[in-house]
């Protein structure tokens, strides 16, 4: 590994990526650059949290939503062999009849209708798994790069917030903690800054968490948070609570 290179791999060190030799090279080179040291740390840190906050869960009361909808299906009578068919009353057996098939064909609309509901919610689960492995696989690459830099700073007082940025992968990670919840009907929206402090969104952020920011790094020198009407907006609308100069 040339000089140059001993100072490339730290993403790769912190994802535990390197192979043995490359590994056991980059450790001697920590215990004399401090520079590097301490963004193997920045790293390690922020790929552990990130690991937490995008793990992928069940949408919350899902299971008890299900569970209250199945119990409302009534079912189906076990299924028997033929039996000699019981003698049935005529008086009244035409009106009988109607009502069990009312009452068969209710059951079925109320079983179908369950069913087309418990599909769509797990349809839902399972593009947010799919979302989140994205988000996770962009991840990884960000923090994996050579040239991955990361920035930290504070939010509107006590919150903290890193960004990691690959210029070669031209993608960049925010990651916060401590934001205080918004109320209803505001949502945190980041922002890439370009030189001529023109803003472009990046992405949503409801509360603590990780986010692959949206959109390529591309120009930007730097990136802003602010709380804007759910659903984002096109600019900022309010001041921003933080602006960070992105990693060159």
């Amino acid at each position: 590994m040339t000089e140059e290179h001993l100072h490339a791999p730290t993403g790769a060190y912190a994802l535990n990526a390197l192979p043995d030799d490359e590994r056991e090279a980059f450790e001697r080179h920590l215990r004399d650059c401090s520079a590097c040291a301490q963004e193997v740390r920045e790293l390690t840190a922020t790929a552990a949290r990130l690991g937490a906050a995008v793990a992928a869960a069940p949408p919350p009361g899902m299971k008890e939503r299900v569970m209250d909808r199945v119990a409302t299906v009534r079912q189906l009578p076990p299924l028997v062999g033929p039996e000699a068919p019981a003698p049935v009353a005529r008086r009244g057996g035409v009106l009988g009849s109607r009502l069990v098939l009312a009452a068969c064909l209710a059951a079925a609309a109320a079983f179908g209708g369950a069913a087309v509901w418990q599909h769509q919610e797990a349809r839902q689960a399972e593009q947010r798994a799919e979302e989140a492995w994205r988000q996770t696989d962009v991840m990884a690459r960000v923090l994996a790069a050579p040239d991955a830099r990361t920035a930290t700073g504070s939010v509107d007082g006590d919150a903290r917030a890193t960004v990691v940025v690959s210029r070669a992968e031209d993608r960049a990670v925010f990651l916060a903690s401590g934001l205080p919840e918004l109320p209803e009907g505001r949502t945190y929206q980041l922002w890439f800054a370009d030189d001529g402090g023109a803003m472009r969104p990046a992405g949503l952020l409801s509360d603590d968490g990780a986010l692959v920011m949206d959109g390529p790094v591309g120009t930007a020198t730097g990136m802003g948070i602010s709380v804007e009407p759910s659903g984002g907006s096109a600019e900022p609308t309010t001041d921003p609570l933080a602006v960070m100069e992105l990693p060159s």
